[in-house]
């Protein structure tokens, strides 16, 4: 309120937009417009000429119409829409006027607000640099720039575009930003954008939201899908979230789950935004309760009453799974968390437990529970993006040292899934509790993984090749 720039440090669901969408409300309904008046448009040190309007005569640019006095910028179509909302909805008794441009539908209808005027204009990065290249957008009166997730605009690779709006707004105005982790880069566009700010940083002693119980499924990759339907068939899934790692993965489970009479929706960018917008308004709605999503929805995407959320792959970065976990439990209500870990992912969940700072615990209760132990650090596979090394590798292994283990042991066992989510309703009624048959050590019989090969197997093959190559000789 004060006008001093912002650099705010929060996890997701603790009401950021609110906190700068009430002021900035407040702010330009009580307090004349910065640069200039609503006759004209100013230069970038807020200087006009006689007639109140500058010498640039662009496209739409007519006196008297409302200028742009407060940016958001947002990193996701998803996130610019419901920052919209939220302003219109605070702002419904007030005179400001807001829009919202974002890419992947038709720029009429945005062109058309914006040739109106506005006062507080919300936008994801690309739609903006074109309205500006064409003329529509004049940002020369701004007061007020909000920079939103500035993390994830990092992660997506918008940090140029960030520098190009930001050198087109006036050097008088106030710049608030806000991000749920403080990478290197995003701390140098902060010290950058920045001047003489006020930080504020919520950091709690857990980064995943106490409200929501977390547990952990430990199940072979190819009967995710058979645990997953069989979760969503109880009636104490009222409305699940479902994160899966790639696009053709959510596409995938989409389909397995409509082949299992499970309506579903699946979002992702390689849909087109109506087809984003309507599965999103659906699941809000009601008329569908399950989303399958890529991690475009694990940041910002706000929707009310989601009993759960399901990783069904873990994510390659462990801060995801903070801000996928945090899509339920909101504002204080409480929700599920459920994460299936096949072998392959064991190390992924080390890092996301080092980083949350508590085990997860495990359900075991099921007929897909995979008993393979976790494998040790030197036969674990690469992890293209690892930030951080697993708990044994940093302690660095050594037979007074060995990697770590996952335990299994009775503490580290939650209780059922359905105890946890209502005390008088047990959802794993019918559940076998026996584990399923196994052929050999590792091996999932039932599902038929592949053939067992021993340790020596590659040796003798490699000898008998061989063997043949000097009779042939």
């Amino acid at each position: 309120m004060a006008g001093r720039d912002l650099m705010g440090c929060a996890q997701t669901g603790t009401g950021k937009t609110a906190a700068f969408a009430l002021p900035i409300l407040h702010r330009l309904e009580s307090q004349p417009p910065l640069h200039g008046d609503r006759s004209g448009r100013s230069d970038r040190s807020g200087r006009s000429d006689r007639s109140g309007r500058s010498d640039r005569s662009d496209r739409g640019d007519f006196g008297g119409k409302r200028r742009i006095r407060a940016l958001v910028l947002t990193p996701t179509r998803e996130l610019a829409a419901q920052i919209g909302e939220s302003f219109a909805a605070y702002g419904r008794h007030s005179n400001m006027r807001s829009t919202v441009i974002f890419g992947g539908v038709g720029q009429g209808p945005q062109t058309k607000a914006l040739t109106h005027g506005v006062d507080i204009l919300v936008a994801t990065p690309g739609r903006l640099l074109d309205l500006i290249q064409q003329g529509f957008v004049h940002l020369e009166s701004v007061e007020i720039f909000v920079l939103d997730e500035a993390d994830r605009m990092l992660d997506m690779g918008f940090i140029e575009d960030v520098r190009r709006i930001v050198s087109r707004l006036p050097e008088r105005r106030q710049t608030l930003m806000f991000s749920a982790t403080m990478p290197d880069k995003v701390q140098d566009l902060a010290n950058s954008i920045l001047h003489d700010c006020v930080r504020v940083s919520i950091t709690p002693e857990a980064p995943a939201a106490e409200t929501v119980k977390q547990s952990v499924y430990f199940v072979e990759h190819g009967d995710k899908r058979e645990l997953l339907t069989h979760l969503l068939s109880h009636s104490g899934v009222t409305r699940a979230l479902i994160f899966t790692r790639t696009k053709h993965g959510a596409d995938k489970v989409t389909r397995h789950l409509r082949h299992a009479n499970i309506p579903a929706e699946a979002i992702h960018s390689n849909k087109s935004q109506t087809a984003r917008t309507r599965a999103l308004d659906e699941f809000k709605s009601g008329k569908t309760r399950v989303l399958v999503a890529s991690d475009i929805a694990a940041r910002g995407i706000d929707v009310d009453d989601i009993s759960h959320v399901i990783n069904y792959d873990l994510p390659q970065e462990p801060e995801l799974y903070v801000h996928r976990i945090g899509r339920t439990g909101r504002a204080g209500a409480s929700g599920i968390a459920l994460t299936f870990c096949d072998p392959n992912e064991r190390e992924v969940l080390d890092t996301i437990e080092a980083l949350i700072r508590a085990r997860i615990p495990t359900i075991s209760e099921h007929p897909w529970h995979s008993p393979i132990p976790s494998m040790q650090a030197n036969e674990r596979p690469a992890q293209p993006g690892r930030r951080r090394p697993s708990p044994s590798a940093r302690r660095g292994a050594s037979p007074q040292n060995p990697p770590r283990e996952r335990s299994h042991s009775p503490r580290h066992e939650a209780a059922p899934w359905g105890s946890r989510l209502h005390q008088a309703e047990d959802l794993h009624d019918g559940i076998a509790a026996s584990p399923p048959a196994h052929g050999r050590p590792g091996v999932h019989a039932q599902h038929g993984s592949a053939e067992h090969i021993g340790p020596g197997e590659p040796n003798r093959r490699r000898r008998r090749r061989r063997s043949r190559n000097r009779n042939a000789g």
